[in-house]
């Protein structure tokens, strides 16, 4: 299988959303680049280590085009949702959440400057709000947020449903465009997600217990779920695919990262979970 090619950007401007989110203009790149048409479409965002020379690596460029380096030296890889592409100016905006020097994407799109580069391999993605359905829930916290938003954007207008968003508190909520039937609610958690006391993260996020509490529309509901994994996979998935019954193909549910671990070590336990739950299933 070729290695996917990492596509080069450059940063066109960057937007200060709330004091803990940035949102990156990057442009240049639509000569690789194709957009899709999903809400919840992805990209890996490549950052090479500092001293790294691109220009001198093989090309054209993939992760391979790193291998002959230090392990060290290799590039850190983070995925991050596409919030807006904008075919006629040929830019595409991602959001970040930023807390200071913590984790590695956040600080590195809080110091770039227009005219960095930028490294990105995809889109990806999967979902799209049907039409069909007869009303929608969405449900996340800031690192669905950018999906949530796109996806509300791309609703027909008569969309009638509910938002549920769990953010830090109201400095963190952002404005979100939605057809005039459909709901939204924040939810504040108090503080960081990776750092508020158990009794406010994982089986005991508030999200949770906002949407069980949400009245059961009648007909068909197609459902976007998407946050930390322990509040996602291990407590929202259950009730919206088991005790309210809804298939698989009008759900999508997924965790975008787990308190506690890295992305690495994410990408790893997502694996063991799918391998685990693939053997019960047999």
């Amino acid at each position: 299988m070729a290695a996917r090619p990492i596509h080069t950007f450059e940063v066109v401007r960057t937007e200060q959303l709330t004091p803990h989110m940035i949102r990156l203009v990057l442009g240049g790149g639509f000569t690789t680049f194709t957009p899709n048409d999903f809400t919840d479409a992805y990209v890996k965002i490549v950052l090479p280590r500092s001293g790294t020379d691109v220009s001198s690596l093989p090309t054209p460029l993939t992760l391979d085009s790193f291998a002959d380096l230090p392990e060290a030296h290799r590039p850190v890889v983070r995925t991050y949702t596409v919030r807006k592409v904008d075919r006629e100016r040929e830019e595409i905006s991602i959001d970040f959440v930023v807390h200071g020097e913590h984790g590695v994407a956040g600080p590195w799109a809080a110091s770039v400057e227009s005219g960095d580069p930028a490294y990105l391999m995809g889109p990806s993605g999967a979902y799209a709000p049907d039409p069909a359905a007869d009303w929608h829930l969405l449900a996340g916290d800031e690192a669905g947020l950018p999906a949530i938003s796109a996806a509300l954007e791309a609703m027909p207008s008569d969309a009638v449903g509910y938002v549920f968003v769990e953010v830090s508190g109201p400095d963190d909520e952002i404005e979100l465009v939605a057809p005039e039937g459909v709901q939204i609610r924040w939810i504040y958690r108090g503080g960081r997600a990776d750092l508020v006391p158990e009794e406010q993260a994982g089986d005991h996020a508030p999200l949770i217990e906002a949407v069980k509490e949400a009245l059961w529309r009648p007909g068909q509901v197609q459902v976007f779920v998407h946050g930390e994994a322990q509040a996602v996979m291990h407590n929202l998935r259950g009730y919206i695919r088991k005790e309210r019954g809804v298939d698989a193909k009008w759900a999508s549910i997924s965790g975008y990262w787990r308190r506690g671990r890295t992305e690495e070590t994410f990408r790893q336990w997502k694996a063991e979970l799918a391998k685990a739950e693939s053997g019960s299933a047999s």
